[in-house]
Order: C-alpha cells, then sequence, then structure tokens
C-alpha cells in the first residue's frame, strides 16, 4: 500500500495537436469524496471530463466518451505509477480539431496526470490501530506517559471499581512498542486487545 497522498489540490496543463488538457488532482477519503470532487470540478463546456481515483482497494476509473481505454485507465496507471493512495485525478480536455488516435489519448491523458502529480507536494498516510487498555487505577500514571510517548489519542475512557478502561487510537507503527512500553512498567498489569 502507498503510503503518501496528496498535500493540496493541484493542477497541470498540456496542449497536445491544439487540444488541451488541463488535469486537475486532489487528495479524496471516499469514493463519495472522490465523485464530489469530480462534480466540483468537471467542466460543462469541455469536450471530456475523464478520471479516475485509487483509495487502497478501491479503484474506478472513466473515460468519459473517449474510446475505450484511451483516458481513465491511463490516469489510473499515472496514479499508481507516482505512488499515491487516497487520491482523485480528472483530466479535462477541449478538443482542438485534430484527432490524436488511441495511443495519442493514452499519452496525453496519462502524462497529463503523471506529470501533474509528478511535482505534486505529497502528505505522508499514516495508518492508524485501534486499541483497548484495561487497568488498576495504580497504572494511571504509566499508562498515559506511555500515551504521550506514542502519540496516542484517548478516544474513550471510562472507571469502574476495577479500575480505568481506555479506547485509543495510535499511528499502528507504535502500537507495539506501546504494549512493550506498558508491559515493563506495570510488569505486564495492563490488558491491550484491539479495539472493535
Amino acid at each position: 500500500m502507498s503510503t503518501d497522498t496528496l498535500a493540496q489540490q493541484v493542477s497541470h496543463q498540456i496542449e497536445v495537436k491544439h487540444s488541451r488538457f488541463l488535469a486537475l488532482a486532489g487528495p479524496v477519503d471516499t469514493p463519495a469524496d472522490a465523485l464530489a470532487f469530480l462534480a466540483g470540478v468537471a467542466t460543462a463546456d469541455a469536450t471530456h471530463n475523464c478520471w479516475a481515483y485509487r483509495i487502497g482497494g478501491l479503484y474506478r476509473s472513466s473515460d468519459d466518451g473517449e474510446p475505450a481505454g484511451t483516458a481513465g485507465r491511463p490516469i489510473l496507471a499515472a496514479i499508481d505509477g507516482q505512488g499515491f493512495d487516497q487520491v482523485m485525478v480528472v483530466v479535462t480536455r477541449w478538443y482542438g480539431g485534430i484527432k490524436l488516435g488511441a495511443g495519442g489519448l493514452v499519452r496525453a491523458y496519462g502524462g497529463c496526470a503523471a506529470e501533474c502529480l509528478r511535482t505534486a507536494p505529497r502528505r505522508a498516510l499514516v495508518e492508524f490501530v485501534e486499541l483497548r487498555l484495561s487497568y488498576a487505577f495504580e497504572h494511571t500514571g504509566a499508562v498515559h506517559a506511555a500515551l504521550g510517548n506514542h502519540g496516542a489519542e484517548k478516544l474513550d475512557e471510562r472507571f469502574d471499581a476495577g479500575g480505568a478502561h481506555l479506547r485509543l487510537r495510535l499511528p499502528a507503527g507504535h502500537a507495539e512498542a506501546l504494549q512493550v512500553q506498558l508491559r515493563d512498567a506495570s510488569r505486564d498489569q495492563v490488558r491491550i486487545e484491539p479495539a472493535g
């Protein structure tokens, strides 16, 4: 899985044999976000608004009237080729009067999208996990110190006669280190399990 998305919306424009191609790309979290991005940037007076998105294992593309496989798939290939995830790219074409042929369309759509993404500012994607902790009150200080050391965010905290119960979210890469720190600090008295 890729670890980068776009830091912001970006664009890139090229002209190929009098046809103008404008790529607009932005970060998206869900397929609904991707389609909302499309609705926001698609140009009604353009000849075609072709697009693709990649969100983890989910992806979709559209040739929007261009010959099958000449626009959407090359845009998706550009997203994957540049190592992005959670990204939507729309390439709008204004026809310039000269036919480009299937190969020309693939190069124009894919090339415009790839160049747009190649120069775009990146933002690292961080995978998060949720954990549940249960512990006696005497370990509260050690637990809270460990949470601060590993970038954990408290989502829910409740108390009962047996102690405290905490649901938290933290970067997946910190989960094991948090468990080790809590085991060592509490002599293995903090119970940790995946939330959910």
